[in-house]
C-alpha cells in the first residue's frame, strides 16, 4: 500500500541552500537574456511539464529533472569556461551536491523507518482497527481527517493520506460521492498538519535546516493550522448523509517488534531535534544514529528470531489453534537492508534534479530578478500569499527551494507565513500536493481533480482564514 512513499513526502529531512549564493562575485547576472539562460529555463519548464504528467505519461518524475539538471550545468559550465567566473561554476556544483548528499542520508533513514514499520504490520493494524468500528459516514469523515491531521506532523503528509484513503475505501466500498469528499478533506487535513511540524513536510524542513524558523517556533502555526482544516471540513460536513456504515472484521496482528520500532523511531527524531538545536549539530547526524538503532533491533530480531518462532508454534499446536499456526508460518525474520532497498528511489533522484535545477538556474541569475520582482515590489504578506497558490500549481518543493534561494530579507512572521502557504496552499488543487496525487492514483475514478475542484471555494476560505489568524495571532512576530 505505501511502496510509493514519496517524501515529504514525507517524512523527515533537513536540506539547507548552499553558502555559495552569498559568496558568488558580482556579476553572474551577466548570464541572463543569453542563448545559455533561455534554453536552461526552457529545460526546466519542459522537465517539470513532464513531472507533472507523470500520471498519465507513466514517465517516472525523476527522468526528465535528471536530464534537465545535467543539461543546465552543462551548459553554464561552456558559457563561463574561459572567464573569470569559471571557477565558481565547479564549486557551486559541489556545494549544491553537497548539500544534497545531506537530503539523501535523511531521507533515506526516514523511508527505511516508514517501509519497516510497514512491514511489521504498523498500519496494517491501524487501518484494521478502525474499519471494524461501528462508525456513522460523518464520524469516519472527521476521524479520517483528524488522523490525517495529527498523524503527518509525525509521519509525512503523503503516507498519512494513503494510509487513510485506505480506510475510507475499505469502509465506503462503492459510496464514491463520499470516498470524493473523505478524499479532500484527508488532503486537507495531511497538508494543515504538515504545515506546522519540521517533520511535516519536505518544506517544513527546509526551512528548519536553513535556519530562518527554530523548531519550537513552528508550533505558532498550529492554530492557524487547524483553522485551514477546519473551514472546509465543516463546510462539507453538511453534505455528507448520516446513516451508518457497515463495519468490517479483520483482524491483522503487528509482527514482532513493531512497538519497539515506533519507539526506536521517536527515539531518532528526538536525536536529530536535540543534536541540532542543542549541539548545532546537522540533523542528518541524528537520523543516521537512529538508523544504528534500526540495524541492532533487526539484529536482534534475527538472531532470536528462530527460537522466537519455535516458542510460539509449539504453544500454538498445543493450544490447537490452527490460525496462528498458518500466521507463524508465513512470517519472516527482520532485514533492515530490504527496507533500505525498497526505499524510493525516484523520488530521491528527484530531489537531486530540482537542488540541481534550481542552483543552476540561481547562478544564471534568474532567482535574483525573481526576488527583486517579488519581495522588492510587492508587499511581503502579498507575496507570501501568492507563493501559496502557485504552490496549488506547482509542486511546493521546487517553489519554497527558490524562495530560501532568494532568501528575502523578512521577519519571522513572514518566514513563518511563507512556510505554511506552501504547505496548505497545495490543498487547494488535488494536483498541487503529493498527498492529493497519490490518492488520485489510490482512488482511481473515486476521488478526481473536479471532484476536489467542486470544493475549492470552501478550501480557500481555509486559506484565507489561516492567514487571516495569523497575522492577528502572531502580528507580534512581524
Amino acid at each position: 500500500m505505501l511502496r510509493n512513499f514519496r517524501w515529504v513526502a514525507l517524512l523527515l529531512a533537513a536540506f539547507s541552500f548552499p553558502v555559495f549564493a552569498d559568496q558568488a562575485p558580482e556579476g553572474h547576472l551577466h548570464l541572463v537574456g543569453t542563448t545559455t539562460a533561455w534554453i536552461s529555463l526552457l529545460a526546466f519548464i519542459v522537465a517539470y511539464l513532464l513531472v507533472a504528467s507523470e500520471e498519465w505519461t507513466h514517465l517516472h518524475k525523476s527522468k526528465p529533472v535528471l536530464i534537465a539538471a545535467g543539461l543546465i550545468w552543462f551548459l553554464v559550465g561552456l558559457a563561463e569556461r574561459g572567464t573569470a567566473h569559471a571557477p565558481w561554476v565547479g564549486e557551486a556544483f559541489s556545494s549544491n551536491l553537497e548539500e544534497y548528499a545531506e537530503l539523501l542520508l535523511f531521507l533515506l533513514v526516514a523511508m527505511t523507518y516508514i517501509n519497516a514499520m510497514e512491514e511489521r504490520g504498523v498500519f496494517d493494524r491501524l487501518r484494521t482497527w478502525l474499519v471494524s468500528k461501528n462508525l456513522s459516514y460523518r464520524v469516519l469523515f472527521w476521524l479520517t481527517g483528524l488522523l490525517a491531521f495529527f498523524i503527518s506532523p509525525i509521519a509525512d503528509n503523503m503516507t498519512t493520506a494513503l494510509l487513510m484513503c485506505t480506510v475510507v475505501i475499505k469502509v465506503a466500498k462503492d459510496e464514491k460521492r463520499f470516498i470524493n469528499m473523505a478524499c479532500v478533506n484527508i488532503v486537507i487535513g495531511a497538508n494543515a498538519g504538515g504545515a506546522f511540524s519540521p517533520f511535516g513536510d519536505i518544506t517544513t524542513l527546509m526551512v528548519w535546516q536553513k535556519g530562518v524558523v527554530e523548531f519550537n517556533q513552528f508550533f505558532d502555526l498550529f492554530i492557524p493550522a487547524v483553522v485551514s482544516f477546519v473551514i472546509p471540513a465543516v463546510i462539507m460536513t453538511f453534505f455528507i448523509k448520516k446513516s451508518t456504515v457497515a463495519s468490517t472484521s479483520e483482524n491483522v496482528p503487528m509482527k514482532r517488534g513493531a512497538r519497539r520500532i515506533i519507539l526506536l523511531f521517536l527515539l531518532t527524531i528526538v536525536t536529530a531535534v536535540v543534536g541540532h538545536n542543542s549541539l548545532d549539530l546537522p540533523p542528518v547526524m541524528g537520523m543516521m544514529l537512529g538508523l544504528g538503532y534500526l540495524q541492532c533491533m533487526g539484529f536482534y530480531l534475527r538472531r532470536s528470531f528462530p527460537k522466537k518462532v519455535q516458542h510460539l508454534k509449539t504453544s500454538a499446536e498445543q493450544r490447537g489453534d490452527q490460525e496462528a499456526l498458518q500466521y507463524l508460518g508465513s512470517i519472516v525474520p527482520f532485514n533492515v537492508f530490504q527496507r533500505i532497498a525498497q526505499a524510493e528511489w525516484d523520488t530521491l533522484l528527484f530531489f537531486y534534479g530540482v537542488v540541481m535545477c534550481v542552483g543552476g538556474l540561481g547562478f544564471i541569475g534568474y532567482l535574483d530578478l525573481a526576488s527583486t520582482a517579488l519581495y522588492s515590489n510587492w508587499n511581503p504578506t502579498y507575496a507570501n500569499t501568492t507563493i501559496g497558490i502557485l504552490s496549488s500549481v506547482v509542486d511546493n518543493i521546487p517553489v519554497m527551494f527558490a524562495v530560501l534561494t532568494m532568501h528575502p530579507d523578512m521577519s519571522l512572521g513572514e518566514w513563518l507565513l511563507v512556510t505554511m502557504t506552501a504547505g496548505i496552499g497545495g490543498s487547494l488543487l488535488s494536483i498541487g500536493s503529493a498527498a492529493g496525487v497519490a490518492l488520485m492514483g489510490q482512488a482511481r475514478g473515486m476521488y478526481t481533480f473536479f471532484g476536489h475542484l467542486r470544493w475549492l471555494p470552501a478550501i480557500a476560505l481555509g486559506y484565507a482564514g489561516a492567514i487571516l489568524v495569523h497575522l492577528w495571532l502572531n502580528a507580534a512576530l512581524f
